[in-house]
Parts: structure tokens; C-alpha cells; sequence
């Protein structure tokens, strides 16, 4: 029998290959003989480099770059070859900050762009770039400016950084960004479908969680941002992730937007490590209705064919059920008595090796029903 372990990180407590490890020693302790195949993957967001990483191989690079308030800071990406991975959380992510530094008028993804031309001059051809995770509202400059182009003022001024920069725009220059990116292929991975303006953009949505205040001026500022840039990218699905750094990856850089999770299966090869696969087990920290699309578990879903699929998760939410209804063959919430949610996130790897003993005795007991 062979099982593919293929789950997303348990954000806060566990990596994905670590929830992946945990998973099968709680399978092998009842049988020993089982095949598994450890996958961990991610979204396109945190735990990303690492996922294709161990599934591709490459080196892990780090750079000097900046951090959302233009502190220098150490972050790292994958290269192999002439593609590189990288995440934007590691140089312009929330985490970076604490609660009283999140101020999105201030914020810029500068070290994204830093990080894409480090990769670029090392030699990549193929940037995938997963846009999860950030600080910012910026409308994509500051990657652009880091990256060469330059957004000017009615007098001719730099226009800064941060949300500042998209409200004072008057113009870009974009020759030398072109020049470096010239024969770059960059693809974002995003889960989100919202454009950049609007009640459901990226300020009005994404904006109070960094720190956002005043969003209809916010708003306003990517709108003008937007209609400097001309074209339609900023209506476009997924231009508003990130702060606006969709917006800014199509509209200037020339970048294509996919489903993160759809990239990182092609990358980690998923439909031929599952050849011959009887069961797939997956897991996040919660499901709920949300998993049923765009994330982890629904990519695997679309991906699994007749293969059954079973869901580990820390908890589960409202709409929990529709994973049902989208393929899921189990649900298994790995608690084993009531607890607080610190106490489950300290205890998630010996929680989720005890879960996976008690699925595995039950289906063993079921097959034996069946024959």
C-alpha cells in the first residue's frame, strides 16, 4: 500500500515537512511496511521555498535586502538552475513587524524587488514568486524601485515609499526595469482573486490587518497609481494581493498570476509521486470553508482523481462540511480532549502523530470489514 503525505504547514507551530514527518510516524508505528511518500507543500505563500525545495533541490541563497520599514535584514530564496523561488513574506512580510510598526502609508515591498534582482543577477531566467503574507500597500513600487523604475511627482521628486508613493505618482520611468527583467519570466503565486480598487480591493480587505488607517484615502492613492499606469491590470483577478503587488507585477514587470497551490504541485511533480497511490492525506492548521477553495486542500483535491483524499486539520471552521461536498473522503481534527489553542499549537506534532495512529487502526479495522 502506498500513502502520499502531502500537507500544508500548521501556521504558528509546524512546517509542512515537519507535519508531513509527524503524520507518517503515526502511520508506520502501526504498520511498519506502509510506502509513504513525504510532500510537504504551501500555497504559494509561507513555507513555499522550503516545499520546492525538497522536492527540486537547489540552493538556498541569502541576501542583504530591506525589510518593510527599510531596515537591512538577511532573507533567503531557492535557486536551481535558472528558476528561482521566492517568497515576498521573507523581505516585505507582516511578521517582520511588530503590532506598532504596521503603518501601510510607510511600508514598502522594496526587499521583494531587491530579492528578485539578487536572483536575476545570479542568473535566473524563470522567477516564480509567491506574493503571501505582506506588509504592505504599496501598489508593487517599491519592488518596482528596487527593481530600477522610478515613480516621480508633478515637480520631477522621487515620490518615496510606501502607500505615499502611489498617492504622489505622476509618472514612471520604467527603462531600466525593463532592461534588467529583458528575457525574465516571472510568475506570481497568489490565492486571492481581488482586484486593486474597491470595496473588495486590496486596501478595503487586506488593509486593517497591517495597520491601515484611513482607507478611502489608501484607496484613493492606488486608484491614481493605477490610472498612471493605464491598461486594465488593475481590474484584473488577483491585482490587488499583496497590497497591490499583483497590480504592480502585471502592469509593469510583465508577470503572469496563477494559483499558487496549482504551481507548487507542477513544480513538486504531484500527479507522477502519486502513480499508484491508494490514499493521499493532506492537513492544514484550520479547515474550514475557505479550504475548499484556493488553498492546500482544494488544489490536492482537483489533482487527486479517484484517489481518496483525507484531511488532517488543528480545528476546524464554519463551512468545514463543504470539503465533503468538493471530494474529501475524512475530516480528522487532530485534538484529543478540549484544550486552549496554545496548548494544541505546543502540542501539534505529538497531536497529529496520535491522530494518524488512531485514522490508520480504524482503517485497517475497515478494510478488514470489507474483505
Amino acid at each position: 500500500m502506498k500513502v502520499v503525505i502531502a500537507p500544508d504547514s500548521f501556521k504558528g507551530s509546524l512546517q509542512a515537512p515537519e507535519v508531513a514527518e509527524a503524520i507518517a510516524r503515526g502511520i508506520r508505528r502501526e504498520s511498519p511496511e506502509i510506502e509513504t511518500v513525504l510532500l510537504p507543500v504551501a500555497d504559494g505563500g509561507e513555507g513555499t521555498v522550503e516545499a520546492v525545495r525538497r522536492a527540486f533541490g537547489g540552493e538556498l541563497v541569502t541576501a542583504t535586502v530591506h525589510d518593510p520599514l527599510m531596515r537591512e535584514i538577511e532573507a533567503s530564496f531557492l535557486l536551481a538552475g535558472e528558476r528561482a523561488v521566492i517568497e515576498m513574506a521573507a523581505a516585505s512580510g507582516l511578521p517582520l513587524l511588530s503590532e506598532e510598526e504596521r503603518d501601510v502609508w510607510r511600508t514598502t515591498s522594496y526587499g521583494t524587488g531587491e530579492l528578485i534582482a539578487e536572483a536575476v543577477r545570479r542568473g535566473a531566467k524563470e522567477i516564480l514568486l509567491g506574493i503571501g503574507g505582506s506588509a504592505t500597500n504599496d501598489g508593487g513600487t517599491g519592488m518596482c524601485r528596487a527593481l530600477g523604475a522610478r515613480f516621480l511627482t508633478a515637480d520631477g521628486r522621487d515620490a518615496g515609499f510606501g502607500a505615499r508613493c502611489a498617492e504622489q505618482t505622476v509618472r514612471v520611468e520604467l527603462e531600466s526595469l525593463r532592461k534588467l527583467l529583458s528575457g525574465v519570466k516571472i510568475t506570481a503565486m497568489c490565492d486571492v482573486v481581488n482586484p486593486l480598487c474597491g470595496p473588495e480591493g486590496a486596501t478595503y480587505v487586506y488593509g486593517p490587518q497591517k495597520g491601515a488607517a484611513d482607507l478611502p484615502a489608501l484607496d484613493a492613492a492606488l486608484s491614481n497609481l493605477a490610472e498612471v499606469a493605464g491598461g486594465d491590470a488593475q481590474d484584473r483577478p488577483g491585482a490587488g494581493a499583496a497590497g497591490g503587488l499583483g497590480f504592480a507585477l502585471m502592469a509593469f514587470c510583465g508577470a503572469e498570476l496563477r494559483s499558487g497551490i496549482d504551481a507548487v504541485l507542477d513544480l513538486c511533480e504531484f500527479e507522477r509521486r502519486c502513480e499508484g497511490a491508494d490514499l493521499i492525506l493532506t492537513g492544514e492548521g484550520r479547515a474550514d470553508g475557505q479550504s475548499a477553495s484556493g488553498k492546500v486542500v482544494s488544489g490536492i483535491l482537483k489533482r487527486a482523481g479517484e484517489i481518496p483524499v483525507a484531511v488532517f486539520a488543528g480545528g476546524l471552521g464554519e463551512g468545514a462540511e463543504r470539503l465533503y461536498e468538493a471530494g474529501v473522503s475524512v475530516l480528522l481534527p487532530i485534538g484529543d480532549r478540549p484544550m486552549t489553542l496554545a496548548e494544541s499549537m505546543a502540542r501539534t506534532g505529538e497531536l497529529l502523530e496520535s491522530a494518524a495512529r488512531r485514522f490508520w487502526r480504524a482503517l485497517l479495522v475497515g478494510r478488514g470489514l470489507k474483505n
